[in-house]
């Protein structure tokens, strides 16, 4: 019997990607439709939501790939755009309300 070796890189990263993905941004437009935070903020969620939608649709081909190299390619590379559109966001955003306090 062959064990997909892919296995728990599938799991673990897709959920990663849900987490930290798309957690992030609903808190962080939230954030900004509520007024608690400043509306330059809105500015970082138009380049962080498409990182983290590419994130998804990527960790999506890789959850349904068969070849485990290119799946744990495809893994990897979206939890690493997950990284950058946290970064981008959440740095920025705590960047903007140093600036503006």
């Amino acid at each position: 019997m062959v064990t997909d070796a892919t296995r728990s890189l599938r799991w673990y990263g897709g959920l990663a990607v849900l987490f930290f993905g798309i957690g992030p941004a609903v808190m962080l437009t939230l954030l900004v439709v509520q007024g608690r935070t400043p509306g330059s903020v809105g500015v970082l969620l138009i380049f962080g939501i498409p990182l983290v939608l590419l994130a998804l649709v990527i960790a999506g081909l890789g959850l349904t790939g068969s070849d485990p190299e290119l799946t744990s390619r495809r893994m990897h590379l979206a939890m690493a755009l997950v990284a950058g559109a946290d970064v981008l966001m959440l740095g920025g955003n705590a960047i903007i309300r140093m600036i503006a306090e």
